[in-house]
């Protein structure tokens, strides 16, 4: 399939809606917590208004994901919210989960939409264009790109590429393309309107002392600025 031109990728029915899902992308990272309960967060990030959401512990052995995932699954299920777990494929299937994002160091695109099937949605956070473009062509949906801008949810991320360089990847590749690193209701419209579909944060909302009112402020920013994007 390395050939194939990417005009002509696979295209799976029921995916419209995508992009919009990713809109505002909530990354329910555990060690971001604030000492609060992930459900109790994953519950107010839902009710503020987030479009996905991602279950990521790195930290966790396979057994404490799985008991999140399928804790979290239902209230993501009930809301109309997409579902997403980091990293771990075997932990997305077994919990029923909309999908996995993956890493250039995590199972490799294709054997991910092998084992998960043609209706799963697989992310891809890509270390360059080449790495986003080879993700593309062996499966992935949509690509999380950045760090927009300086992060310390995760400080192995490398230097800040800005909006512009979210959006170069966004122009050159068919799939959504949603900015992370930094961002925030106060720069989010930036990384849209250089192309990006939607934002993912984690710390943005998550150590906010109000965490559904964050993501109500960061929906709305997003969608004032996805309103006013010349197609």
């Amino acid at each position: 399939m390395s050939g194939a031109p990417l005009d002509r990728l696979r295209r799976v029915p029921g995916r419209s809606r995508l992009a919009e899902a990713l809109g505002v992308y909530v990354i329910l990272d555990v060690d971001t917590l604030a000492g609060r309960s992930l459900l109790d967060v994953a519950q107010a990030v839902i009710q503020g208004g987030a479009g996905a959401v991602q279950l990521r512990a790195k930290r966790w052995d396979g057994g404490q994901v799985l008991e999140a995932a399928r804790r979290i699954r239902p209230l993501a299920e009930a809301a109309g919210v997409l579902f997403i777990v980091n990293d771990r494929v075997d932990v997305a299937w077994l919990a029923g989960a909309g999908g996995v994002h993956l890493g250039e160091s995590d199972i490799p695109v294709a054997e991910a939409r092998r084992l998960l099937g043609p209706d799963a949605v697989i992310g891809f956070s890509p270390d360059d264009l080449d790495s986003a473009r080879r993700a593309v062509l062996a499966g992935a949906d949509y690509l999380g790109v950045g760090p927009a801008y300086g992060t310390a949810t995760k400080p192995d991320a490398g230097p800040a590429i800005g909006p512009e360089g979210v959006g170069a990847v966004a122009r050159a590749l068919p799939v959504p393309v949603v900015g992370i690193g930094g961002i925030n209701a106060a720069n989010a419209a930036a990384v849209i309107a250089a192309g990006a579909c939607g934002v993912a944060v984690a710390s943005a909302v998550l150590r906010a002392p109000d965490v559904s009112r964050a993501v109500h402020d960061l929906a709305l920013a997003v969608r004032a600025a996805c309103s006013g994007r010349v197609p």
